[in-house]
């Protein structure tokens, strides 16, 4: 069986970048300005209190996984009231070093693991934009045992431990999309997928992106009349049938031309155009150029 979440973070390409130590005692608070790339913070003891930008401030305690996938702007703090003092999220701490707010002497009240890491899909934007804002897993007895051993890991310098540290943050990720999977999350992709009907639709989509498909037969895969399908699409992942459809297919369709070993007819077959000429008109709206040109870009700078 196709799985849409593991189709997406496969295409996301995420690789850890960046993650550093953090603790805090006594009265602290900082505030990062958005940084634009995907953020994630491990709670490995204590409690503290995240404010992002946009969503109700939130208690975080030891075993909890935050996940900012465009990290907007955001307030840390201990749990006593303090001024925030504004950070710059570009400065990098000596490899090694722990990053300490408040009391400079004693215990921490708070320890934790955070940081970013990219992307490497052309298509994140669109990707991302399909995810909430912040994904905060709390009480999440497996999530919290990966936490542990991410801390574990990240407290000791031993051979590989960048290499662990890096596949552990993969691991967190696909974890923590899983986990958020739920009604109660905002229009997007998870709740389409916490959606027995519309996640049909999503695997169909995805397993089949060649296929000639209409609103009506993937409504007919959900099980729902024509317009019924349509609204609980629309109203469940933020996007039209249609318009995720072709989104999709664009994605698909960037990263094979990315690898530059497909021909142009061949991934308009794969991604359900009948002709070249057809798919290539289609991409240019989309993309802005013509597959050819986006091909030889991305060939000349593997990250595009």
């Amino acid at each position: 069986m196709v799985d849409p979440l593991a189709q997406v973070i496969e295409l996301l390409r995420p690789h850890a970048v960046f993650s550093k130590g953090i603790s805090g005692a006594g009265a602290w608070a900082v505030s990062y300005s958005a940084f634009g790339h995907p953020g994630f913070c491990a709670v490995i003891e204590g409690r503290c209190r995240l404010a992002v930008a946009g969503e109700p401030p939130a208690i975080l305690e030891a075993g909890d996984f935050v996940l900012l996938p465009a990290t907007p702007a955001f307030i840390m703090s201990g749990l006593e009231a303090a001024t925030p003092r504004r950070m710059d999220p570009h400065v990098a701490p000596a490899p090694g070093e722990e990053i300490r707010h408040g009391r400079k002497d004693g215990p921490a009240d708070v320890r934790l693991q955070g940081g970013y890491f990219m992307f490497d899909s052309p298509d994140a934007a669109l990707i991302v934009s399909l995810l909430p804002a912040m994904i905060h897993i709390h009480g999440d007895d497996r999530l919290a045992a990966i936490v542990r051993l991410f801390g574990e890991e990240a407290g000791r310098q031993r051979a590989g431990r960048d290499l662990v540290l890096s596949r552990l943050v993969d691991v967190l990720l696909v974890e923590s999309l899983r986990a958020a999977q739920d009604g109660e999350a905002p229009p997007g992709l998870l709740r389409g997928l916490a959606d027995v009907r519309i996640a049909e639709a999503l695997r169909r989509m995805h397993g089949d992106p060649e296929r000639s498909w209409t609103v009506e037969g993937l409504a007919r895969e959900a099980g729902l009349s024509r317009s019924a399908f349509f609204e609980r699409f629309t109203r469940t992942v933020g996007l039209r049938p249609m318009e995720y459809l072709l989104g999709w297919r664009m994605a698909v369709a960037k990263d094979l031309l990315r690898h530059g070993s497909v021909a142009i007819d061949e991934v308009a077959r794969r991604v359900g155009y009948g002709s070249a000429s057809t798919f290539s008109t289609a991409f240019s709206r989309h993309v802005g150029q013509p597959p050819g040109r986006f091909a030889r870009a991305a060939a000349g700078n593997p990250a595009a």
